[in-house]
């Protein structure tokens, strides 16, 4: 792809284990969670050079089994904010100074070390921590992030090969990708331990310095993700990880001058208030924040009459269902024709039967636990509504129980009106909504689908009619920023598939692609004269 100077690793999709009975790797990850679970940690800040701790703790339990601890770690204040900044400010000079190839070095060192060394620990902290299966761990916390980085490298020497033709005579016309000018916040989530690591990584990749604050309820794993960052050989203060409210986060950073963006992944409403305290600071800043985020999701997966009703039912158990629907791209609604339901209810009920759910240190379980006390609230809440509401009905599943661990059953509901509050509303949960349609609606079911929610991340076509494909393909193109044919709307794999959406889903830049990279980094073009004009005359004047 890129030659001489601008050569790095060529990369490629780390492969993913199986963790089957007998191998190797799952023996490995097995010892890991066991180890993990037998020690509780204390987990610092890290600003600058110091790992901070404070006199404020806050306590790691496994969603799956809130009464065991992890390990605790220290909660900050307005103060480690301000700390963060200054460290942050401080590295930015030798950090945008040092050649790209050197920065890269850092980031291609972190991915090698977390597919070899740290492959197991990270998972099995994703696994406790996030409450995920192996598979589901080891597609995020190794594979994915690996991806990230190797990618991120490959993406970041592209940027800066390209430039202006060099055909003007006597002048050399070159373009310098400059970081931007102050710090970025990277405000990640607790769904995806790839993610976290992504949104500060990458920023800094480009040269930046960030101030990052994970999920609380991703901490046990961000830990791991800043502990091999900086064996990576990462310089201090380039990315600093503070444990802080939102509140006193915001009200430290949207205020200073030498804020410079924000790279963002969460609900929609948290980023709409950002935007617009953002827009009131305006004035305060040095230069016009870059503001990056992916946000919610009602993603759909859309049943044409001629749909393969096995194709279609693994699509919406897996899409609905993995990782207990807290994916932004899970499957939460779907709309079925008349003529397929009744077979494809009961495909997906014997499946949804068979799911073992419980904690994850037993491999054999599919459904775990969601993430916290709140989420399990909100989701049971939507279900109790949809058993007392006449215009929907728990056709499978409907139970839960949060006295070991937050755990809600895979949910059918039936909504009887295209309006139904589960239809349009995202629950990020183990919920599914089906709208039976009359098959000779297909047109008007089409443009359903693109006007009931207020998102547009994800969504898929299940169909064996190549016009019917192409027709949704064209009428849902604003629907779904990662559309797909034939398959479930999860699994975005870097390289293949960038990912993001708009409208209420986010500014769809497309996290693990080059377009992402861009939005960090602020261009200036350089022209150089090597004769220049002496004399203001020009020929026409004779």
């Amino acid at each position: 792809m890129l030659k001489g100077f601008f050569n790095v690793p060529a990369p490629a999709n780390e492969p993913v284990y199986s963790y089957a009975p007998g191998t190797k790797e799952r023996e490995l990850l097995q010892d890991a969670v066991a180890e993990a679970r037998s020690v509780e940690i204390d987990i610092p800040m890290y600003i600058g050079s110091e790992e901070v701790r404070t006199d404020n703790k806050g306590k790691l339990t496994p969603p799956h089994d809130h009464q065991h601890v992890l390990g605790y770690y220290h909660k900050g204040d307005k103060s480690h904010v301000k700390a963060a900044i200054d460290a942050a400010l401080a590295a930015k000079a030798d950090w945008e100074a040092l050649a790209w190839e050197q920065r890269a070095g850092i980031f291609l060192k972190a991915a090698e070390l977390i597919s070899t060394k740290y492959r197991y620990k990270l998972n099995a902290a994703t696994m406790l921590g996030q409450s995920k299966n192996p598979y589901q761990a080891e597609i995020d916390s190794a594979c994915e992030i690996v991806d990230f980085l190797r990618f991120n490298v490959a993406y970041m020497t592209e940027i800066y090969s390209q430039q202006p033709p060099a055909n003007s005579k006597g002048v050399w016309n070159r373009v310098e990708q400059r970081p931007l000018e102050g710090f970025v916040f990277a405000l990640t989530p607790f769904n995806f331990t790839a993610i976290a690591g992504n949104l500060p990584t990458c920023v800094a990749m480009m040269g930046n310095v960030v101030v990052w604050k994970p999920s609380n309820t991703q901490i046990y794993s961000a830990n791991v993700l800043m502990q091999i960052f900086k064996e990576a050989g990462l310089p201090d203060g380039v990315i600093n990880l503070i444990y802080v409210s939102g509140p006193d986060a915001g009200d430290v950073i949207f205020k200073h001058p030498d804020f410079a963006g924000i790279h963002f992944t969460g609900s929609t409403g948290v980023f709409q208030d950002i935007w617009k305290t953002i827009g009131e600071n305006i004035h305060t800043y040095k230069t016009y924040p870059r503001i990056v985020g992916e946000t919610g999701g009602k993603d759909f997966i859309l049943a044409h009459p001629s749909a393969d009703l096995n194709v279609l039912n693994t699509a919406l158990v897996r899409g609905a269902f993995e990782f207990q629907g807290q994916k932004c791209s899970a499957a939460s609604r779907a709309y079925i024709p008349q003529s397929l339901w009744g077979e494809l209810k009961v495909m997906m009920e014997k499946d949804i039967k068979s799911f073992k759910i419980g904690g994850t240190e037993d491999f054999s379980n599919f459904i775990n636990a969601v993430i916290d006390e709140k989420a399990f609230d909100k989701i049971t809440s939507y279900i109790d509504r949809a058993k007392q509401s006449a215009d929907a009905e728990v056709v499978i599943g409907g139970e839960y129980d949060n006295s070991k661990g937050y755990f809600i059953h895979p949910t059918v509901i039936l909504a009887k009106t295209p309006d139904y509050e589960t239809l349009s509303e995202e629950l990020f949960g183990p919920v599914l909504t089906i709208y039976v349609y009359e098959d000779a609606k297909w047109n008007e079911t089409l443009e359903l689908v693109d006007k009931t929610s207020i998102y547009a991340l994800t969504g898929s076509i299940i169909s064996q009619d190549r016009y019917a494909i192409a027709q949704a393909t064209h009428a849902l193109r604003n629907a779904a920023g990662n559309f797909y044919i034939n398959d479930k709307c999860t699994g975005a794999v870097v390289g293949q598939q960038p990912f993001g959406g708009a409208r209420g889903s986010g500014t769809n830049d497309k996290a693990g692609s080059m377009i992402n990279l861009l939005r960090w980094v602020s261009p200036r073009t350089i022209k150089e004269t090597f004769s220049p004009d002496t004399d203001y005359r020009y020929p026409f004047l004779g």
